[in-house]
């Protein structure tokens, strides 16, 4: 069973997981809202870089070298947030040494990738549109592409809103079930689904509606890959349920977020 543990700075506390020990990585907390992203990276390595993007819902995953490209050329790729341009996708690999990617979410997953082997990275924002859109088997893809092989891969997927509590319309359990059940049915889709082990549909009393777990489906969607559910690890906490700890969209839409990042310990590639 993978640990997660509470780790603190200056009395703040943010969530490592022993799946990820090998990396210097962490799911911050909402008490640190007001520090910046370098003020974060630094608390995981001294010396790494960080990266981030503008995050759109979508299954795209870039290095950071491509994010360079991509701010060059500019485009629709690209978006300004205050006085920054940042390239717009959901995923970024930190394919060279102490590259720290990051996440950012407040009901969707953020979840991290490390290769043990490489030391390739990813950071990976996963609501239910980029779950749709299959972006953290998107993003295991592309590390693939660089040389990582399944086997040795672990990947953390932090707090979430918990299934129990995120109802959904039948059309979204649909979207985020033919992921895992190819068939064109809807009702056989959501049929599939509540069959499943561990299945990540719930019932809800509202005609039309469900609940689902959409870090469940992610964990599904890489079994199907033939990833080991032992490595694999879901963040015991929801941040609908914990208001102390996290921001939730769908509970208070502050449009706040928290942030989980990782750090590449790559030999380069």
């Amino acid at each position: 069973m993978h640990t997660w543990h509470w780790r603190s700075w200056q009395e703040l506390p943010y969530l490592s997981c022993s799946l990820l020990e090998e990396f210097p990585h962490g799911f911050f907390t909402q008490q640190f809202w007001s520090h910046s992203l370098e003020d974060m990276t630094k608390i995981l390595h001294a010396e790494a870089s960080p990266y981030r993007l503008r995050q759109v819902h979508g299954n795209k995953v870039f290095t950071p070298r491509e994010i360079e490209h991509i701010l060059s050329v500019g485009g629709d790729e690209v978006e300004q947030i205050g006085e920054k341009t940042f390239a717009k996708a959901d995923g970024l690999i930190g394919d060279r040494p102490l590259q720290a990617v990051w996440t950012a979410s407040a009901d969707c997953t953020p979840a991290l990738i490390g290769d043990i082997k490489t030391g390739l990275v990813a950071a990976v924002h996963a609501g239910w549109r980029g779950t749709a859109q299959k972006i953290v088997p998107q993003a295991i893809s592309r590390m693939q592409s660089q040389g990582c092989k399944l086997q040795d891969l672990r990947i953390a997927m932090g707090p979430s809103i918990a299934g129990e509590v995120y109802q959904v319309s039948e059309d979204v359990a649909v979207q985020l079930g033919s992921t895992l059940i190819p068939h064109e049915d809807e009702k056989a889709i959501i049929n599939g689904l509540q069959e499943i082990d561990n299945s990540p549909l719930l019932p809800d009393s509202e005609p039309g509606k469900v609940r689902i777990d959409v870090r469940q489906v992610s964990a599904l969607q890489l079994e199907q890959l033939g990833i080991s559910p032992e490595q694999i690890s879901l963040a015991p906490y929801c941040t609908y349920q914990n208001p102390e700890n996290f921001f939730s969209h769908r509970r208070a839409k502050q449009g706040k977020v928290q942030w989980s990042g990782i750090v590449s310990m790559a030999n380069g590639a």
